[in-house]
């Protein structure tokens, strides 16, 4: 595939992409919404983050592990509580890229 072909795809994506959402987000922007449809639309971008870190927990590259074998799953869940605990990403990442290097060699 050309360069050219490449580009045109890549901008013709962003096209469609701004298309789809502009029309919605320039009305909502602009319309007073009820409480309850604040609170519901808050918790959009935490299940969108959600969806993408469990797939690659529970299916990391593609195939099922047993989860008391799977250092993705421990790694995850101990980076969790260290967020939850102390509020820093920063911490929590090092946390969990620590308990990863470390339940990959016990585990795998």
């Amino acid at each position: 595939m050309s360069d050219s072909a490449i580009w045109a795809v890549i901008i013709g994506m962003a096209v469609v992409n701004f298309a789809t959402r502009f029309p919605s987000i320039a009305i909502l922007s602009r319309a007073e919404l009820p409480a309850w449809a604040k609170r519901w639309l808050s918790y959009i971008p935490a299940s969108a983050m959600a969806t993408l870190v469990v797939g690659g927990v529970v299916r990391p590259d593609g195939q099922w592990l047993n989860p008391l074998q799977n250092p993705y799953l421990w790694a995850s869940v101990v980076t969790g509580v260290a967020y939850w605990r102390f509020r820093s990403s920063l911490g929590a990442t090092i946390v969990g890229v620590a308990c990863f290097l470390a339940f990959t060699a016990l585990l795998g």
